[in-house]
């Protein structure tokens, strides 16, 4: 019911930025809270930013200060902005959406890499 699509990943220097988008499409009234998850090599997937349809926003302690997570309804995008980029960054990133607070959704995933 809800397809989710991301793109703007690639290979950045450390201390560069990136800007990764997510559109969605499909039963939109229905997302209830999006989010960006990562998931690098050898690792667990691990939730990286979200926000809720109210705008609340909430990010992992290694994202903080750096990342920022937003959502443009109009254009059905939900975006991140990278800043500072680190090489421990490096990861495949997942855009996820939660629909009526019991699916989740998930898109095919972007590539980060953080290298010089």
């Amino acid at each position: 019911q809800v397809q989710l699509v991301e793109s703007g990943g690639g290979l950045v220097q450390p201390g560069g930025s990136l800007r990764l988008s997510c559109t969605y499409s499909g039963s939109i009234y229905g997302i209830t809270s999006m989010g960006w998850y990562r998931q690098a090599p050898g690792k667990q997937r691990e939730s990286v930013a979200d926000i809720t349809d109210t705008g609340s926003r909430d990010y992992a302690d290694s994202a903080k200060g750096r990342f920022t997570i937003s959502r443009d309804n109009a254009k059905s995008t939900m975006y991140l902005q990278m800043n500072s980029l680190k090489p421990e960054d490096t990861a495949v990133y997942y855009c996820k959406a939660v629909f009526r607070n019991v699916i989740d959704y998930w898109g095919q995933g972007t590539q980060v890499t953080v290298s010089s």
